[in-house]
């Protein structure tokens, strides 16, 4: 029998990075607000297909894919042995996903074309003629889009798969918004404001125009539209129930998310006593600060006082984004003491839309395109700022920032060596397990020097230990909405504002927030395992490297590999 070629051959490789390669070329394609994001500019001016034809058409394009991964030999080496397991998890995950048919609940308060759309303009190029033609285009296409997602959302009324109806209430703002007479008040409209010098100025008038007019004729009136569904049809079919258990295939659905968030095989049931077993933990910790502080009471005691005491919370809008920068300067200049590699890409700050600033979180992190031609952004929620405490803005610029999203996600980016599915993809569980674990790391280097502030880290961590409570509560034991804001009235020191937000967008993403906390524990008993096995010659920077040298992994994939270092750091340390 002739013997061919050894199964590690350059060929076989070769065929797969092709196909991840088509892969992400299809991404990008289906997804062209995705690409424009991150600095690919051939589908400027076109916006996604969202029609029921075109998911079953991406549902069908995975298997085709999946199919052609089966056809090629597993490679030898580990770095691609790596790239086609992934690969090959990444479509079982996308085809599981689809058995829930996500198209039926394209909106959230959090996401979905009301958000997106206005968005367009912090990120669409705005440079040439060309530009403004590709956005005026994409205006123009609005209409298609939202009769898009009436039809399917009107087959999920149908189908009663349905949003809460907490969580469209909190849409039905978000959509008036945008129903204005005065083109001026909408961000769309930022984009004619400042024309570049360099558009001849007949051009610069009728580009003008152009765009005026697709905001006037296509994007108002589209909206306009939107919400007359919303409120005479979809709200009044909407669930009173919170949980997804509400749902016909509720309880499978929630089985499946917290598989995919937490990428491990935890039960809702084991996760909501780890949650209640964390916060006991967490509690202590801070018990130990009260009594430090010198206050006499009890833990509720003490949070009931910081609610109250109106000299720990901001004043102004200025006032926060100024403190956040002074924080963030601070820690810069601290990060090398925690990372060998740092990334190329630099980060700004931007305050969040006043359009969606209501329901959206305290902050977040937006990472900067592949082309390098914008920094990654640093959003903070100014909206009501007198409900914004001081004390907890250190743990939430490291979290958002650095060393937390700005860190990992901009790394990522940047290892070329990677398939693009890899260095713009990977898991929640790392992503905001590395953010969650981000936040004590600074202790490390001198921070968090003020008590309050020390408190106001460990009230995040026992706002993540919640979330495990909360979320399995809501999805998985049935609880209420009133039953969860309790809890966290009771167990958190989260502003009353922040804690309703919070539990509307469990109750909008269910699974998601168990991400963070069960992340963070995988990364810290990681660390702990490496910190015991090699000792002394332990080296955080270099454990750092090696933790973000492989992009976000699922936790599994990730204590394998975080394993066969402390093995390979033993042996040249023994």
């Amino acid at each position: 029998m002739p013997r061919g070629k050894p199964i590690s051959s350059r060929d076989e490789v070769n065929r797969l990075n092709q196909l991840y390669d088509d892969y992400w070329e299809f991404i990008l394609k289906e997804y062209p607000l995705t690409a424009t994001y991150l600095g690919d500019h051939r589908y400027d001016g076109v916006l996604e297909d969202a029609s029921e034809e075109a998911f079953h058409r991406r549902v069908a394009q995975s298997r085709k894919y999946l199919d052609q991964l089966s056809s090629i030999k597993k490679p030898f080496s580990k770095p691609d042995l790596l790239n086609y397991e992934l690969f090959e998890r990444e479509l079982e995950d996308n085809l599981e996903a689809a058995k829930f048919r996500p198209y039926l609940t394209p909106m959230t308060q959090q996401s979905g074309l009301q958000i997106d759309i206005p968005e367009i303009v912090t990120y669409h190029p705005f440079g040439s003629l060309l530009d403004f033609e590709n956005f005026s285009s994409r205006l123009r296409a609005f209409p298609r889009l939202v009769d898009q997602v009436i039809h399917s959302m009107r087959t999920g009324i149908r189908a009663r798969i349905v949003l809460a109806k907490v969580t469209a209430q909190k849409i039905i703002p978000q959509l008036e918004a945008n129903v204005v007479q005065d083109l001026k008040k909408l961000d769309l409209y930022k984009s004619v404001e400042n024309i570049p010098s360099v558009i001849d100025s007949t051009e610069a008038v009728r580009i003008k125009n152009d765009v005026e007019e697709a905001i006037r004729q296509s994007v108002v009136p589209a909206f306009e539209k939107l919400l007359a569904f919303f409120k005479d049809e979809y709200l009044p079919a909407c669930r009173g129930d919170v949980g997804i258990w509400s749902l016909p295939d509720g309880n499978e659905r929630y089985e499946y998310t917290v598989r995919h968030y937490t990428t491990t095989n935890l039960s809702p049931n084991e996760i909501h006593d780890l949650g209640l077993k964390e916060l006991s933990r967490i509690h202590a910790e801070m018990r130990a600060i009260v009594g430090r502080i010198g206050f006499k009471g009890s833990l509720q005691d003490f949070i009931s006082s910081l609610r109250k005491d109106t000299s720990l919370y901001n004043t102004s809008a200025a006032e926060l984004l100024a403190g956040f920068k002074k924080i963030l300067e601070q820690m810069d200049a601290k990060l090398p003491l925690l990372f060998g590699r740092l990334p190329k890409a630099k980060y700004g700050f931007r305050e969040i839309e006043a359009f969606r600033a209501e329901a959206a979180p305290d902050a977040y992190y937006y990472r900067p395109p592949e082309d390098g031609s914008r920094p990654a952004y640093f959003y903070v929620n100014t909206f009501q700022p007198r409900q914004r405490p001081k004390y907890t803005m250190e743990v939430l610029a490291y979290h958002e920032a650095v060393p937390g999203h700005h860190l990992q996600l901009a790394i990522q980016q940047e290892l070329t060596d990677l398939p693009r599915f890899r260095r713009h993809g990977g898991y929640t569980a790392f992503i905001e397990g590395w953010g969650l674990y981000s936040e004590e790391l600074p202790k490390r280097v001198g921070f968090y020097q003020d008590a309050l502030s020390d408190f106001g880290r460990l009230s995040f961590d026992a706002w993540r230990a919640a979330r495990l409570v909360v979320d399995t509560g809501i999805h998985h034991k049935r609880w209420t909405r009133e039953r969860a804001i309790q809890f966290f009235l009771e167990n958190t020191a989260l502003s009353e504002l922040n804690i309703s937000s919070e539990v509307d967008r469990y109750i909008a993403w269910p699974g998601q927030a168990l991400a963070y906390k069960i992340g963070q524990l995988k990364i810290s008993e990681l660390r702990s395992r490496a910190e015991k096995a090699l000792g002394a010659p332990f080296d955080i920077r270099k454990f750092h490297d090696e933790l973000l040298g492989d992009g976000a992994l699922a936790l599994d994939v990730l204590e394998n590999k975080m394993q066969s270092w402390i093995d390979r750091e033993s042996g040249i340390h023994s």
